[in-house]
């Protein structure tokens, strides 16, 4: 099943059963959200959770791009992303938390063509403050699927204050083996779908108050299904990925986890920059300059003479259209290059002044600390100034 006929079958499976369509946003959150970009498919529907009527009902389906920062480090194994799609579907305070675990079930089995017997579920097994979400453990026994009972990895909530309440999620078993242990013991269950009840908010001083009109919030992330659909050893194998990977191979040898981060890093680049984002040294801007220099860090580590200009316009087209970008592939190319030429200029410098600090003795933590906030050069670059004897590599990670 192909990434337009996966959507396809998520939003009309909801639109079947009632559910509006909402125009999934950027990735640049609402004001007043504290977080730099959206990070999950409620973000833009925040104040709608906690009350306030939306206009296109209590019925609700998108599909919403979102941002991780938290995941740039596990970027390079099979399944995390810095930018992803989220298939997200909602309840107002309409229908309760099993009506939408019955008909995630359905879904999967029924519309994705999953076998039940692949599947295992977590669910919020009770805290100090809160008992155990017997519905959805009551649900899930009646619908024939394994449950796990776990604490905090199944208490959703949107930051220290705010709605949160118990979410279950489900997983698919990705092994060669029959199925076999949970998913807290065995990384071969994939998490693909977590349905959060929305039953209270957390006030500042971190007491719960249930909320007047209990809601539902599900977040289907769109890259791992079609791992599964397509039967994929990592997302990068999935057909949204592929001109990335039939390019960037192809254009640099790398080895595998740095091939995943540099198709990574350039996609979320292009859709941060698409969204109206410029690299700088603050907030957004930050992390856009972190992810384009992440990539020529891994380019230029061993082969300085790579350049983005040599990359070709294919994949970047191909990601403007996917994400419904409004920019063109130009302008995102421009961005990319004067980029790499600040970065080009920093390393350069940069070699004089690792050279100055190495020449009284090995680096130490603090060193690389005040390299980055006194000189702007992250630890990883320096690292890759430095050889294995201590001194700083001629020609390495600069491009000239």
């Amino acid at each position: 099943m192909h990434v337009d006929q996966t959507i396809r079958t998520f939003i009309e499976y909801f639109e079947e059963r009632g559910h509006r369509r909402v125009v999934g946003s950027s990735l640049i959150p609402p004001p007043g959200d504290p977080v730099l970009f959206t990070t999950s498919g409620m973000h833009p529907l925040t104040p709608y959770l906690t009350g306030r009527p939306h206009p296109q009902g209590t019925r609700l389906v998108d599909v919403q791009r979102c941002l991780r920062t938290t995941d740039l480090d596990e970027v390079g194994d099979r399944t995390h992303l810095t930018v992803f799609q989220m298939l997200g579907s909602w309840s107002l305070g309409d229908y309760d938390g099993p009506q939408s675990l019955r008909w995630g079930l359905e879904l999967l089995r029924d519309g994705f063509g999953l076998d039940p017997g692949q599947l295992h579920v977590t669910v919020f097994g009770g805290d100090g403050q809160v008992g155990p979400d017997t519905e959805s453990m009551r649900t899930w026994g009646e619908l024939g699927l394994p449950v796990e009972l776990t604490g905090e990895e199944n208490w959703w909530s949107n930051g220290p204050t705010g709605p949160c309440g118990p979410d279950s999620e489900i997983f698919v078993w990705t092994g060669d083996s029959p199925p076999r242990g949970t998913p807290t013991t065995d990384d071969r269950w994939v998490e693909v779908w977590n349905h959060v009840g929305l039953r209270y908010e957390r006030l500042g001083d971190g007491t719960l108050r249930p909320l007047t009109r209990p809601g539902v919030d599900t977040g289907l992330g769109l890259e791992r299904l079609l791992c599964v659909l397509q039967g994929k050893d990592s997302v990068y194998e999935t057909d949204v990925f592929e001109p990335w990977m039939s390019t960037v191979p192809v254009l640099w040898r790398l080895d595998e986890t740095s091939t995943r981060v540099v198709c990574d890093h350039l996609r979320s680049s292009i859709v941060v920059v698409g969204d109206g984002v410029r690299p700088s040294n603050t907030g957004r801007g930050y992390v856009l300059r972190r992810l384009v220099r992440r990539v020529l860090t891994v380019l230029w580590r061993e082969d300085p003479t790579r350049t983005l200009v040599d990359l070709p316009s294919g994949p970047v087209e191909h990601t403007v259209d996917h994400f419904g970008l409004s920019t063109g592939v130009e302008p995102v190319r421009r961005v990319l290059l004067e980029e790499q030429r600040r970065f080009h200029d920093l390393v350069r410098r940069g070699r004089r002044v690792v050279s100055r600090r190495l020449s009284r003795g090995t680096l130490t933590d603090r060193d690389y600390q005040d390299l980055h906030e006194t000189h702007g050069l992250p630890p990883e670059l320096v690292r890759g100034l430095v050889d294995t004897d201590g001194q700083v590599v001629r020609g390495q990670t600069t491009g000239d």
